[in-house]
């Protein structure tokens, strides 16, 4: 069994495979490393024969992580780093070490999945959105706020703006002028969003071309995803290059 993690700064994403290129038997998202381990057991999964990460927290805590991992299953742990080249796509930033590694596998995943120039849209707390040329390029990219940090700005900067998620969820209902706060601020961040998504597909279309494939991943993928019917929602699109960066030996 293949245990795939993706470490982000407060969450860890996982999910367990039988196999190489097979589908995943079991999934989650764990609030930290006791509780990864916790889930792993209630799941049966008690055996590995290999590992693979990605991590944007800090050295010692990957390596606290990796540790507990060898420990529990006794299995090789690979991390995956930095390159300038992966898979035919050539790293676009100046010093290649800097771009983050999420984004980085994100993008070559999406390079490999569309056999040629891509727009890789990620929509988290930050929005993130990377485009690659058709001769594997890497030409840069953008980061924006996304929901989440939009919607905390401005409830932490507006005094009067207060109101929870059930709240938050139903004001997404349409797109009409808001008639009272929450409606207001969530649509008006929603529709920053869908903005932002539609003017990165125009410059995709200018710099790669009207053929580019557009992949979007990540927590709020599904609320732009009719700004570009043609597009592929891909959930799990970091694993895809994780296993790329991380190949079984």
């Amino acid at each position: 069994m293949i245990l795939e993690l993706d470490c982000g700064n407060s969450l860890i994403k996982w999910r367990a495979l039988r196999k190489e290129g097979s589908a995943s038997i079991a999934a989650g998202i764990a609030e930290s490393d006791s509780a990864l381990l916790e889930q792993l057991g209630a799941q049966g999964i008690k055996a590995l024969a290999f590992c693979r990460l990605v991590s944007v927290r800090s050295e010692q805590e990957t390596q606290h992580l990796i540790g507990l991992l060898q420990q529990a299953f006794s299995a090789p742990v690979r991390q995956a780093g930095p390159a300038e080249v992966l898979a035919g796509v050539r790293n676009g930033y100046r010093e290649y070490q800097r771009l983050g590694l999420d984004r980085w596998l994100a993008l070559v995943a999406g390079y490999r999945l569309a056999g040629g120039g891509c727009l890789v849209i990620d929509l988290g707390t930050a929005v993130t959105s990377d485009l690659v040329d058709a001769d594997g390029h890497h030409l840069g990219g953008y980061i924006c706020p996304g929901m989440p940090l939009m919607r905390s700005q401005l409830r932490t900067h507006t005094r009067r703006i207060r109101y929870g998620d059930a709240v938050a969820q139903q004001a997404l209902q349409n797109f009409l002028p808001g008639r009272e706060t929450a409606e207001a601020v969530e649509r008006g961040c929603l529709l920053m969003l869908r903005g932002f998504v539609r003017e990165q597909y125009l410059l995709a279309c200018e710099l790669i071309g009207n053929d580019c494939a557009v992949f979007l991943t990540g927590g709020d993928a599904e609320l732009v995803r009719d700004e570009l019917p043609h597009a592929q929602v891909v959930p799990d699109l970091v694993f895809v290059g994780l296993a790329l960066a991380c190949p079984l030996e």
